[in-house]
């Protein structure tokens, strides 16, 4: 699938890291590295552009890496690029950890993941079908 894209940072296009990766990585495009204190989050821009497919969806993850090693994450995650935005792909980090965590210009600061989606069409009713699980939830199957 081709995917229009506009790239006005410094760095190459997003990239796949292997043959098998379901996201791309995104760079930080930043005149000046920015300090996230602890709990902080942060707007970073990312210089990308794009312009979807209707029914398709950019889904922007965090990077496991940053996450365990750093507590970096972002802070609406995943958060959702619409087919109809096209404006740039900002990113917001935060600092989950209790040490200052630099982001730096070209740095890797989450994944995009392009994805399918569906739209639905509500169709009101009286009752749902019954299931062996019913309302049961958060933990009632006792399944780990």
């Amino acid at each position: 699938m081709q995917v229009k894209i506009v790239n006005k940072s410094k760095h190459s296009l997003p990239e796949y890291a292997t043959a098998l990766s379901a996201g791309m990585d995104l760079r930080a495009n930043i005149d000046e590295p920015v300090t996230l204190r602890p709990l902080q989050r942060s707007l970073i821009p990312t210089g990308i552009y794009i312009q979807l497919s209707e029914g398709y969806e950019a889904q922007i993850r965090p990077r496991s890496g940053l996450a365990v090693k750093h507590g970096i994450s972002i802070v609406n995650s995943p958060g959702t690029i619409d087919a109809d935005y096209r404006g740039e792909i900002r990113v917001i980090l935060v600092n989950l950890s209790d040490e200052d965590f630099i982001i730096n210009d070209g740095e890797r600061i989450c994944q995009m993941v392009i994805a399918r989606h569906t739209r639905v069409e509500w169709l009101q009713v009286d009752d749902l079908d019954e299931t062996e699980r019913g309302s049961g939830g958060f933990g009632h199957t006792g399944k780990h």
